[in-house]
């Protein structure tokens, strides 16, 4: 099987310059009127910089990037969302703990740590948008599979 390595975004924030001409919006964090220069859009509402806020930390959401997670009516950073509702696993290359707020790769129902995400022949890592392929549970980069075939008898399909 051929697999494109690729992360996943959620759909996350906005900073707009108000249009003086504009009426003011009411923030959704305080319900006051938004008289700054900018505001920011997340989750189809308006906010104050300072009141878009992780409910676990307290970042300003803001200025810590383009990307927020909600859950259980929480508005949170990636960081606590993670911490509090990732699924931890093992690698399935190294077999080691994964912690929650770690960046993986997938490939089916496998998770590998970033750096574990290589060839198992020949450690090529592998980034996103390469090919790659999966035989019996294994990573294989595209040389090392097409070696493979050949050794058990038949070439691999050119599409």
């Amino acid at each position: 099987m051929t697999f494109k390595a690729l992360f996943v975004l959620l759909p996350g924030i906005q900073m707009l310059s108000v249009q003086p001409d504009t009426k003011p919006k009411g923030c959704a964090g305080c319900n006051r009127k938004i008289k700054d220069r900018y505001l920011l859009k997340a989750l189809d509402k308006y906010w104050h910089e300072d009141c878009l806020k992780c409910a676990c930390c307290d970042c300003r959401l803001g200025e810590v990037g383009s990307t927020l997670y909600t859950k259980a009516n929480l508005i949170l950073c990636r960081r606590d969302y993670l911490r509090l509702f990732g699924v931890t696993g093992n690698c399935a290359a190294c077999s080691k703990l994964i912690p929650a707020f770690e960046m993986v790769m997938r490939a089916k129902e496998n998770v590998y740590h970033l750096d574990c995400f290589a060839c198992q022949l020949c450690n090529q890592r592998f980034c996103v948008g390469d090919k790659f392929f999966l035989k019996n549970n294994m990573i294989l980069c595209q040389t090392d599979y097409e070696e493979g075939l050949m050794k058990e008898g038949y070439a691999p399909q050119v599409r």
